[in-house]
């Protein structure tokens, strides 16, 4: 029977469209020497507009969430947009953190200009390190040691007076007041001397009584006037406490009055200065004791001693006058660095802290401007989030131990007062974190209400292949490379295409052209090259493939060896060379797989070998039922599908994922239904639709250049152009081969074919015309559809035999028979 006519349409594509390389002449520079650096990111402007809004607008929520790939300058873009804005904001103020004075655990903040706090902190270190000398000098002064002890004599002459009134009083009642070891007391006089006991025990019991009465009156009266000597020495001791202390004011207010005067506008320094002063004058002895004894460092405050160390000033965030306001970018955003710590001193066994201690976070040092964060990293820390959250809510920044958060803190822990809060943030994320935080996190969206989303990919034109140069020049001065010659940057032109899977683009993840630079840069200085060449580049992305196709290179083998089954050569009824994309860290290539398909009578009911063995992912299941879905819809509209049939990755051991082998299983499967043999010099990848229309894929230039290779190291490349890859259509643009297989394309050695439909790709795999029906609906005899609805009639026509046969096996005739 002769064949219809193959009406082959599948295009066969040339050289030139299976590589766009940019022209070195097109590129208006000699190297990269002349070019100026670009003023912003590659492609980004509208990452850059939204970033300018979020930061241009005060109300609180307006921070922004920057989100984008991994390596297209996520936090370069951040952060050098946020200096350029820093540089025109005020400078934020300085804070302060004091000292108690009232005996608690509450350190309090000062906040004072820009530039301030340091010259504060410098003032009362210098007030606390004299003021020890002062306050000795002024102790050791004639005057005050003369007004002391006036007071003492003083309160010792009242002393003396009561009790000689007192003696004199019972002298003239004949008894005496004596002084002995044991203490004061009185004895009954005979004369001008005390009366022995002898004598006093040969008296009358009358004079006895009446000398007792006398002598236990004026006992009582000593009792009373004793009892007063105590109030008499508070009195005394409260006076002298009294000149202590306008001795004191006298000492520190000189050095007080000096502080002042430097700082007299700000209102917030003369009220700690007064309280300063008081504290000094309240517990100035102490104070001299205390630095006498421990010292006057801070060690010795954070162990309870007065020292004069209590009068330092906590610098706790700091800036110059006039500076631009802070950029800080945290990249180890734990609680503490985020929200601040008390650090803490080892004393005899235990742990001892004071306000000097407390150190800023990453929120205070960025207070006034702008902080920027990894959102993954943020996540990743324990309570960073929520704090993060609630200060930013709140709009101050409260200072807690881990302990304290846990509930678990004991002793009295320091609650230093809260800061207020004013601050950009910009979260830097993946899409994944992004979307996360914007499902599940209710309060995300009030506080970062702004996104600013980031290309991953540019058009690719002149002006952007010139900004690409300017880019590469920005690296290289940034580096202290060598510059690029035209043939260098034009080669990284079309290495940036190729990472776009795109033709008609430029990758803008350009962490890899760092790299690639620096290598080429190495090249070139041992080539003892003033400038980096296309040599260089090259030679740099071949290190680069070679350090990292090991892989590659066993599965090769492994196919050479025939440990892997793969026929280049023959045909083969329902077995077709499909292409599957593997990757590696951030390597990938492609290698021909083995597809097979078997029909045989049945429900229509289309078997996936790899989803029944649970090694097939659901977007491959999807694709296995998309084109059960296509033989129904064309070969039995009218009539059941009685077939069964099975889709097989062979020897494919892991996880298949992804519809780009959907139409080498369907062409396999119209194979095994026509009973039609495939070309196995080809090889196919391409996903499609219900409709039977090829759909674009991924990873085509690693698919072309895997079959490629092998084919290549089978040596069986001939001119014949017999083998090659057939892909959809829609892939055409994305093009970016490498240049061994162009050139095997322009020798007619290998062959690219583009196809929209499922009956361009038959008809090339075949050599047979699909078949397109006549205006009776009839197909051409001998086409592939012709052939495939044959089967298909045959299978029905089987099934109605079968089914017919056992109702009448099961009917009661049938069983008597």
């Amino acid at each position: 029977m002769m064949l219809p006519a193959l009406m082959d349409t599948a295009i066969p594509l040339a050289p030139e469209r299976l590589r766009s390389a940019c022209d070195p002449d097109s590129l208006p520079f000699q190297d990269t020497s002349q070019l100026t650096p670009l003023p912003g990111p590659l492609g980004q402007d509208r990452a850059i507009a939204a970033v300018r809004v979020a930061m241009g607008i005060p109300q609180d929520g307006f921070n922004v969430f920057v989100v984008g790939t991994p390596g297209v300058g996520r936090h370069k873009l951040a952060e050098s947009l946020l200096r350029e804005l820093a540089a025109t904001r005020e400078t934020p103020d300085d804070w302060c953190y004091l000292n108690d004075f009232s005996g608690g655990y509450r350190p309090a903040a000062l906040r004072l200009p820009a530039g301030v706090g340091k010259r504060l902190c410098q003032a009362m270190q210098q007030f606390a390190s004299e003021l020890g000398p002062a306050i000795a000098a002024a102790f050791d002064t004639d005057d005050y040691r003369a007004r002391v002890e006036a007071i003492q004599d003083e309160f010792k002459q009242r002393e003396e007076t009561a009790l000689r009134e007192l003696g004199d009083a019972s002298a003239a009642q004949g008894i005496a007041l004596l002084r002995t070891p044991q203490g004061l007391g009185f004895a009954p006089l005979k004369g001008n001397e005390t009366m022995d006991p002898e004598a006093f025990a040969a008296l009358p019991d009358d004079e006895k009584k009446r000398l007792s009465a006398l002598i236990e009156a004026f006992g009582e009266r000593l009792r009373k006037l004793i009892g007063q000597f105590p109030r008499w020495h508070r009195q005394m001791q409260e006076r002298l406490r009294e000149v202590s202390r306008s001795t004191l004011q006298l000492a520190a207010g000189h050095l007080i009055d000096d502080i002042r005067d430097e700082f007299g506008e700000l209102p917030q320094v003369s009220r700690f200065l007064d309280a300063v002063l008081a504290d000094v004058i309240e517990v100035g002895e102490a104070l001299r004791e205390g630095a006498k004894q421990n010292g006057e460092g801070l060690r010795a405050l954070a162990e309870g001693t007065l020292t004069p160390a209590r009068y330092h000033v906590n610098l706790f965030v700091a800036h110059e006058a006039g500076a631009p306001v802070p950029v800080v970018c945290e990249d180890n955003p734990g609680y503490q660095n985020l929200m601040g710590r008390i650090d803490h001193m080892p004393m005899m066994g235990t742990l001892v802290t004071n306000f000097t201690l407390i150190r800023p976070g990453a929120l205070h040092r960025a207070n006034g401007g702008f902080l920027v964060l990894d959102a993954e990293k943020v996540l990743g820390q324990s309570f960073s989030w929520d704090s993060l959250k609630r200060a930013l809510k709140s709009r101050q920044i409260r200072i807690e131990t881990p302990a304290q958060l846990f509930g678990l803190g004991a002793g009295l822990p320091l609650e230093p007062e809260p800061i207020p809060l004013s601050v950009k943030v910009v979260l830097i994320g993946n899409r994944y974190t992004y979307q996360l935080l914007k499902e599940y996190d209710p309060e995300f969206d009030a506080l970062f209400k702004v996104t600013a989303d980031m290309e991953d990919r540019v058009t690719r034109d002149a002006d952007h292949a010139m900004a690409f140069a300017r880019v590469v020049a920005d690296l290289t001065r940034t580096q202290n490379l060598l510059p690029l010659d035209r043939e260098a940057v034009a080669h990284l032109v079309d290495e940036s295409a190729r990472r776009a899977d795109d033709a008609g683009k430029l990758s803008v993840r350009l962490r890899w052209l760092a790299d690639l630079l620096v290598e080429a840069d190495h090249l070139a200085r041992q080539a003892d090259r003033a400038l980096i060449g296309g040599e260089q580049v090259v030679g740099a992305i071949d290190a680069r493939i070679r350090r990292a196709d090991q892989p590659r290179q066993v599965h090769l083998d492994a196919l050479l060896s025939d440990t892997l089954l793969i026929d280049t050569e023959g045909a083969a009824v329902g077995q077709i060379n499909a292409l599957a994309v593997t990757e590696f860290a951030d390597f990938r290539y492609a290698n021909p797989v083995r597809v097979t398909a078997t029909v045989r009578l049945g429900d229509g009911q289309v078997v996936d070998i790899e989803r029944e063995s649970e090694l097939g992912g659901p977007i491959h299941s999807k694709g296995v039922m998309i084109l059960s879905a296509f033989l129904a819809t064309r070969y039995a509209s009218e009539r059941p599908l009685s077939l069964s049939a099975s889709l097989v990755f062979e020897q494919s051991y892991g996880l298949v994922e992804g519809d780009s082998a959907s139409l080498a299983e369907l062409c396999a499967l119209l194979s095994a239904l026509a009973d039609l043999p495939i070309r196995q010099t080809l090889a196919i990848t391409g996903s499609v639709n219900q409709l039977g229309r090829v759909q674009a894929i991924g990873g085509v230039n690693e698919k072309i250049e895997g079959f490629f290779d092998l084919v290549r190291a089978r040596g069986q490349l001939r001119a014949t152009g017999e083998h090659g890859v057939i892909i959809p259509e829609s892939n055409v643009r994305h093009l970016m081969l490498r240049a061994d297989v162009v050139a095997a394309v322009a020798a007619g050695e290998f062959c690219v074919w583009a196809v929209n439909h499922v009956d361009q790709a038959i008809e090339r795999l075949t050599g047979v015309a699909a078949g397109v029906p006549d205006e009776r609906g009839l197909l051409p005899a001998g086409s592939v559809h012709h052939r495939v609805s044959t089967r298909l009639g045959e299978l029905v026509r089987r099934r109605a035999e079968l089914g017919h046969r056992r109702r009448r096996e099961d009917s009661p005739k049938g069983k008597r028979d």
